[in-house]
């Protein structure tokens, strides 16, 4: 098991039920296969540079462990969707 840290960003003109909804799928696509140390919410901060036309976003980090392959799963689930703008997986472990 490896420690992991996923970034990502929601789009901040949704509904406050609808991105907890999206925390909570990324919550539970981790935890079929991992486990969820953190889970730290920074909420809507200025982006640096525009993404789509938009100027904010609703930040969250969740650090986590997990087997190798999760990572690539998570990759391929937070591109699908629509209300997730940017993302970014770290590997802890990696020097």
């Amino acid at each position: 098991m490896n420690n992991y840290e996923v970034m990502f960003i929601i789009e901040a003109a949704l509904e406050e039920e609808k991105k907890n909804d999206v925390i909570e799928k990324v919550k539970e696509i981790i935890s079929a296969d991992g486990e969820v140390s953190n889970v730290d919410v920074w909420g809507n901060r200025k982006l640096a540079y525009p993404i789509q036309k938009k100027n904010e976003g609703y930040y969250v980090v969740i650090q986590f462990t997990a087997n190798p392959d999760l990572p690539k799963e998570l990759d391929r689930r937070l591109k699908i969707s629509d209300a997730v703008i940017r993302h970014m997986i770290i590997n802890k472990d990696e020097k």
